[in-house]
């Protein structure tokens, strides 16, 4: 549940130095549930080449707040946990499902052609400004980070991920990383006011990831599937993932559109949404986290 009074006051924002051991860890890690497990794989294929990518805006972010000294440090903490986020998800690839005859690689070399170039540097409409394409994509990254925050809060009290014996280095590596994005939930979009707060381009921003995420969810546990040496041409149906959600082993349609019509509310901040004490309970005792610090 949320919190009733804001609390994004959160403890210093600093990177964790985790690391996972994969070699015990099946390639259906919901046992039984091979459809949903790479429903929440397509999180793996995604987020090394997009975390990686918030680093390099990041980086040419750091200068227009370098007046904020709060916030520039928060956006100093932020780049270091989106970089190990990224190196642990990148360990997923190479060391769970390759180790395991699932090859992620034909699709997530076309996901960092995504990040590198349609969405790198150089702006993709002519005579289109650098400061206005950065400002583009600053906002597009606040975006996705309410989401990344809500659905750490999601993974964070998902009971029935235990319940259905899910794994529990890969339910840590998903947990940690929930709350850490809960934990630092308010700097993307603190950085978006600070740099040009416009609510039009924040809303057109959302928007198109709004349409963009479903759809690269979906392919994305297509083609994992696809390339699932144990599955016969099996492709997720509609009727899959919303047997998934009914058991609570992914969050639903509702939950996602709910998230977004709290997002384009003009009065919205991050500081409402999640619980940053649930996250640092999780940090406190998560195996990673613990063995990191």
């Amino acid at each position: 549940m949320n919190d009733p009074v804001p609390d994004e006051r959160h403890p210093v924002i600093a990177p964790r130095r985790v690391r996972f051991d994969w070699s015990d860890t099946p390639l259906h890690w919901i046992p039984g549930e091979p459809v949903a497990t790479h429903f929440i794989n397509v999180l793996h294929l995604l987020l090394p080449a997009g975390e990686r990518w918030f680093v390099r805006v990041y980086k040419q972010a750091l200068p227009l707040v370098a007046g904020d000294e709060r916030l520039h440090a928060e956006v100093r903490g932020f780049m270091g946990q989106e970089a190990v986020h990224a190196y642990s998800h990148q360990g997923v690839l190479d060391r769970q499902m390759r180790a395991r005859g699932l090859d992620p690689r034909p699709l997530t070399a076309r996901i960092e052609w995504l990040f590198q170039t349609l969405l790198g540097d150089r702006p993709p409409v002519p005579l289109l400004p650098r400061r206005a394409w950065l400002n583009a994509r600053i906002g597009i990254i606040a975006g996705i980070e309410h989401y990344t925050a809500v659905l750490g809060q999601w993974i964070l009290e998902a009971r029935a991920l235990d319940a259905a014996g899910a794994d529990p280095t890969m339910l840590d590596l998903l947990r940690w990383h929930g709350a850490e994005e809960v934990e630092h939930r308010s700097v993307a979009f603190d950085v978006y006011q600070h740099v040009s707060g416009a609510y039009w381009r924040r809303f057109i921003a959302f928007l198109a990831g709004v349409v963009a995420m479903p759809l690269a969810v979906y392919l994305g546990a297509v083609f994992l599937c696809a390339q699932d040496p144990t599955l016969k041409g099996v492709r997720p149906r509609v009727r899959d993932y919303r047997r998934a959600v009914r058991k609570g082993l992914l969050p639903s349609n509702r939950f996602m559109i709910a998230a977004a019509r709290r997002y384009l509310r003009r009065d919205f901040h991050p500081s409402r949404e999640c619980s940053t004490r649930l996250a640092t309970a999780y940090l406190t005792t998560s195996p990673a986290a613990r063995a990191a610090s």
